[in-house]
């Protein structure tokens, strides 16, 4: 069984082979404990690109309190072109004000100098606890340390010193066959709570060796984060720090050409890679025991959106999730909250392909053998809205008394 692409929810593409670990060629990573945490971990990553011609896309969260590091990437970086990119963990630098600004461009110079390259050509990360001051000896001290380490085989480092609250690490390197040759795809994550679909408190940074415009890459990662991080929920809480960025070094020699059947298969590597990233972040859900997934069809998009959110995002399914139970009836008063009116809406919807409800009214079915389904890592639901058309999914975590311990105590 394939040990990375592990949910039945993606698709395992053929010419898509997984490795060991290890970055594309033109790449070295690293992770070094400076001492942001408390404890002796590593919390500070640097990834560089030694390849001049490097081409890049970034995406950010949709928050209106955007963390420091977000604003400076955004605003002094070269989004087509980033050489390295410098991650922090245990602090989010956000909401500190002028101070956190200043300290982000320092973390920016600091990977300048590190990596050896111009300073708007670095990005800047951070994640943690909000509204303290980014402690920058530490910060410095991490990324002297972590340029002193650069290798080759550094992302299991990297994505070592990116983590939070994670569980387990989230990481992927695969070999992808195109037309005109192989190329290496690798991929570093993190994110267990703050999750929201208008973007996921997640981190992901992608790097390819293809060689591809900047315009390729922006359109490659806009489509699959549509199908990956934009499709998630742990807790519905949108965070200040999302960022996701992808760097191709080139140093394959394989071109990846706009409109070609190349750029498809690339772009199919890539969203499988994203989508299971994705569901990991989702697995890792901060307590979490189950996922579960709720697709909607019919009526339109904005309420099939607003129906997915609203049925993933609830604290009643998500508990009925961890608990394993079968109560449908928590499906239904949240399609109702989403689409309040003045008469009995007509919905269907399904667990695990069994119907439950039909047109409003309940369906006779088996409940032993759905408590059974329900009792999977894994569980789908399906709504059913009057009307044709429209489709979404969101993929979700439950909810389970882990959720409460973990936040209850993150600051102390």
């Amino acid at each position: 069984m394939s040990s990375f692409f592990a949910s039945r929810w993606v698709e395992h593409p053929g010419h898509v082979t997984e490795l060991d670990g290890g970055l594309p060629g033109g790449f070295r990573a690293a992770g070094f404990a400076g001492g942001i945490k408390p404890s002796s971990r590593p919390d500070v990553g640097l990834m560089v690109c030694d390849e001049p011609g490097v081409t890049s896309a970034a995406r950010f969260t949709r928050s209106g309190v955007l963390a420091a590091p977000v604003v400076v990437t955004m605003e002094r970086c070269r989004l087509d072109g980033l050489r390295a990119v410098v991650v922090n963990a245990g602090n989010a630098n956000a909401a500190t004000g002028r101070r956190g600004l200043d300290d982000a461009a320092k973390m920016q110079g600091a990977g300048a100098i590190a990596a050896g390259v111009r300073e708007d050509t670095v990005a800047v990360a951070s994640t943690g606890v909000i509204g303290v001051p980014l402690p920058m000896g530490a910060l410095v001290r991490g990324v002297l340390g972590a340029s002193g380490e650069l290798r080759a085989d550094g992302d299991r480092d990297f994505a070592a010193a990116i983590q939070t609250t994670d569980a387990f690490e989230k990481r992927a390197s695969l070999s992808v066959a195109l037309g005109g040759g192989i190329v290496r795809v690798s991929a570093q994550a993190k994110g267990a709570g703050m999750i929201s679909p208008e973007f996921a408190t997640l981190l992901c940074f992608v790097q390819t060796d293809a060689v591809m415009s900047a315009q390729t890459c922006e359109l490659l990662l806009g489509v699959t984060i549509k199908r990956s991080f934009e499709r998630i929920s742990v807790d519905g809480q949108l965070s200040t720090n999302d960022t996701v960025i992808l760097q191709a070094s080139g140093t394959s020699g394989v071109r990846v050409e706009p409109e070609t059947d190349d750029e498809v298969r690339l772009g199919e590597a890539l969203d499988a890679a994203l989508r299971q990233l994705a569901l990991m972040i989702v697995h890792d859900g901060e307590g979490s025991k189950r996922v579960g997934r709720v697709v909607v069809r019919g009526g339109n998009i904005d309420a099939a959106v607003a129906v997915a959110r609203a049925v993933a995002n609830s604290p009643l399914v998500k508990t009925a999730l961890h608990g394993g139970d079968p109560n449908w009836g928590r499906i239904a008063q949240a399609v109702g909250m989403a689409l309040p009116g003045t008469a009995p809406l007509a919905l269907d919807i399904a667990i695990e392909g069994v119907p439950v409800c039909s047109g409003g009214g309940v369906v006779p079915f088996d409940r032993a053998a759905l408590e059974r389904a329900v009792a999977r890592d894994e569980v789908e639901y399906e709504v059913g809205l009057p009307g044709e058309g429209a489709e979404t999914e969101l993929f979700f975590s439950d909810f389970g008394h882990g959720y409460v311990t973990i936040n209850a105590e993150y600051t102390t």
